[in-house]
């Protein structure tokens, strides 16, 4: 409406201006075919007081061209002092001293030899404005010998009447248009935002199951209901993920302190002075007292690679060395399994990465565990490295049972497990890929899985390579 209203006053004020423009073209054009048909000749040998439209005895000149107010003939030079001078009639009253007359624009315009035009309000006549036009006679010599003097009244409004109610009806209808239209273009938006404010309170409410209709047609809704689509199903993931997240964390610290409080409980009733059953109580409270600390520090590191406050050394680590060391450490257990671990280089670049050495033995230690958890007896883990020029790759490959493809996109995903049933000590706490995952990718690496069910299982990782340039 204020589009409107601002378009109508501008329309308006261009209307205006191109109408008094068009008047004044018009009377100085009646003003100067008046001036051309008395060229040459003395004011004498017309009337002696008024040149009108009813007396028009000039050849040439038609009372069409002239207004209803008439014109006034002005010997030159003006006379001087009070001397009363006749004026067209559309002012009122209709003599002016000459001391005035001499000092108005187009009269002044007009005796220097140029036609021109005037607006003046005139007080005799209420504040009515009036146009003026002058324009120059001249005799044969080209001096100006008399003027032409032409009025014409212009209307109170600044418009003719049928042109101001032909604007109004044009406003007016340009407005109804723009309104309806605006109405409908309104409604088509706010409908859509209606439903969004009312599915964000649901939200807000807790029910974030909530999803709106995409509104096709505009683009600004339809991506506005995508996002707010997809938000919903994030946080839905996410609620779903605490939840999981709570209730395995409650489930793994359930069992060990279980076992412990059952064992206090035994000793208290008096297993502490049985000398053949204690030590194997005690043991078993060691144990799950082990795993209770293990469970706590796996959770803070993961937490810390969270929040980005993991601390990190980096230095020029030579991945190559690091994996035959770590191979070495695990070397008792892989015999206990019947397992042999082979450490393997690919091509004779150096394998030199920019990486935290105990961050990156955690995660060779890792995935080594969990290859050797799987691993059936005889077989032969694979431990590569390779030099990938930006980035120095390592390989943990097992001949084991390997990942369901359904499972392979969730084994990063802390407490997933692949066999459900599995116990956790054979099976572990399920957080053991996600430090991995963390550990790589907190050191500007990545990491991904490669199975295939009963052909085992290939975990890759890739560190950035040093730049010998800056040591």
């Amino acid at each position: 409406m204020i589009g409107m209203l601002l378009a109508g006053v501008l329309t308006w004020l261009a209307v205006e201006n191109l109408y008094l423009s068009t008047q004044r073209d018009n009377l100085l054009a009646q003003a100067r075919l008046t001036a051309a048909g008395l060229d040459g000749s003395p004011v004498i040998d017309f009337v002696p007081d008024t040149y009108s439209q009813t007396t028009n005895i000039t050849p040439g000149i038609h009372t069409r061209l002239l207004n209803e107010s008439g014109a006034v003939i002005l010997g030159v030079p003006l006379p001087e002092g009070d001397a009363p001078l006749q004026v067209p009639t559309s002012e009122d009253p209709g003599y002016v001293p000459a001391e005035e007359l001499i000092l108005r624009p187009e009269i002044q315009a007009a005796l220097s030899g140029n036609a021109d035009t005037e607006i003046r309000q005139v007080e005799s006549l209420g504040g009515e404005r009036v146009l003026y036009a002058a324009a120059p006679v001249k005799d044969q010599s080209g001096k100006v010998i008399s003027l032409v003097y032409l009025a014409m009244p212009l209307p109170f409004r600044g418009l003719p009447k049928e042109s101001i109610l032909q604007l109004i009806g044009a406003v007016l209808a340009g407005g109804m248009i723009a309104g309806i239209i605006g109405f409908v273009l309104a409604r088509g938006i706010a409908r859509p935002l209606e439903k969004i404010d009312q599915a964000a309170a649901k939200v807000s409410e807790g029910y974030l199951d909530q999803q709106v209709p995409i509104q096709k047609g505009v683009l600004e809704l339809e991506n506005l209901g995508l996002s707010f689509n997809r938000m919903t199903e994030s946080l839905r993931k996410s609620t779903k993920a605490k939840n999981d997240f709570i209730a395995d964390v409650t489930h793994e610290l359930r069992t060990p302190l279980t076992v412990i409080r059952g064992t206090l409980e035994t000793l208290e009733d008096g297993a502490l002075e049985d000398a053949v059953g204690r030590p194997a109580l005690l043991t078993s409270m060691s144990r799950e007292t082990s795993r209770l600390i293990q469970l706590v520090n796996q959770l803070l590191l993961l937490t810390r690679s969270d929040a980005g406050a993991l601390s990190l050394e980096f230095q020029t680590l030579d991945l190559k060395d690091l994996a035959i060391k770590r191979a070495a450490l695990m070397e008792t257990l892989a015999r206990q399994k019947r397992v042999n671990i082979r450490v393997v280089k690919t091509g004779q670049a150096l394998c030199l990465a920019r990486a935290d050495q105990a961050r990156t033995a955690q995660v060779l230690d890792n995935l080594l565990d969990n290859a050797l958890r799987y691993a059936p007896p005889g077989s032969e883990i694979l431990l590569g490295v390779e030099n990938l020029r930006s980035m120095i790759q390592c390989q943990v490959k097992d001949t084991g049972p390997g990942i369901p493809a359904e499972d392979l996109p969730h084994i990063f995903e802390r407490f997933y497990r692949v066999e459900k049933s599995r116990d956790r000590d054979s099976g572990g706490t399920g957080l053991g890929l996600a430090i991995v995952q963390s550990l790589v990718e907190a050191q500007g690496g990545n990491v991904r899985a490669i199975s295939e069910w009963g052909k085992g299982t290939r975990m890759i990782f890739q560190l950035p390579a040093a730049n010998l340039s800056e040591n």
